[in-house]
């Protein structure tokens, strides 16, 4: 029997919550990606640091910036023919790391009952906080109404959905990008699901590249709808995103990287050169996550 994940971290403390980090091995070795798609991700982002690092070594990198980060793998086993790493032992992770690590399950969509048991099951006995979808990587639309008792049970069980949006850095530059389609992240179809659910907590991953503009709209319009940072540096973050973050938008944008492919010192120090009126920071980096999280603080 697993132990349950609850939180032990002391949000007065922290600086910032990270709600966009990936663990991408497990203590077995198996990683998230097949070798080509690792190997193109990584010439992409050009980070230059470790691409799969443990869960242990990320609790204490966040640890050592004073930040809280959530983290989570994605399975697209049926998509991409290549198995998850362990969802389950990412929750183990972030229990015996819960003063800084935050755990999010995955479920693959086209497993139709099995996935919303497995829903039910990560919350209840591994106390994941949310869940990760990437629709592109798993192959699927979300407005597809044959995925919509998996929304029923996460917003049953009172927690967030993320779901990447716009282009993907993951099997960018292979021929046919490897397969992976870039319309299932079109943050449109989202809009479908955040009606059709209002009580569910839809957070889109990423400016939505090329889809910016209608991710602004959906966030405007959709009270349960958020828009997470991660994924570019912010030195290329459309204008227009940056102006809806320090204005209508203050509320509703929240702090992500994507580490280990964006580091987040680099999206730190990029960040400090936006135009970001100073009272507007401290919501992106800590106050709307507590909110999406559901944290009374």
């Amino acid at each position: 029997m697993s132990t349950k994940y609850e939180y032990g971290i002391d949000f007065d403390k922290i600086d910032a919550i990270d709600i966009h980090t990936h663990v991408e091995i497990d203590g077995c070795g198996h990683r998230s990606l097949d070798d080509e798609l690792m190997a193109a991700s990584e010439k992409y982002f050009k980070s230059g640091e470790e691409r799969t690092p443990s869960i242990d070594a990320i609790a204490d990198h966040y640890r050592s910036r004073n930040m809280a980060a959530v983290v989570f793998t994605v399975d697209a086993a049926s998509a991409s023919g290549h198995a998850a790493n362990s969802v389950e032992e990412i929750a183990e992770g972030a229990a015996r790391h819960n003063d800084v690590l935050i755990p999010f399950g995955s479920v693959d969509p086209w497993q139709g009952k099995a996935a919303v048991r497995r829903v039910h099951r990560l919350v209840d006995e591994y106390g994941v906080k949310g869940f990760k979808f990437h629709p592109s990587m798993q192959g699927f639309e979300p407005n597809d109404r044959q995925f919509y008792p998996l929304y029923e049970a996460i917003t049953e069980a009172g927690v967030p959905a993320l779901f990447h949006t716009g282009q993907t850095g993951i099997g960018a530059g292979l021929p046919g990008g490897h397969g992976i389609k870039l319309r299932y992240s079109d943050p449109m179809l989202l809009d479908d699901v955040a009606a059709d659910f209002p009580d569910l907590t839809v957070i889109m991953a990423h400016p939505s590249v090329p889809w910016v503009d209608s991710q602004i709209s959906i966030a405007t319009h959709k009270a349960n709808v958020f828009i997470d940072l991660s994924g570019w540096s912010p030195k290329y973050f459309p204008p227009q995103l940056v102006k809806a973050a320090n204005s209508m938008l203050r509320n509703k944008v929240l702090f992500g990287s994507d580490f280990p492919v964006i580091q987040v010192d680099r999206w730190m120090k990029d960040f400090e050169n936006l135009d970001i009126k100073p009272e507007v920071a401290p919501l992106i980096f800590k106050q709307n996550a507590l909110r999406v999280l559901g944290i009374k603080h």
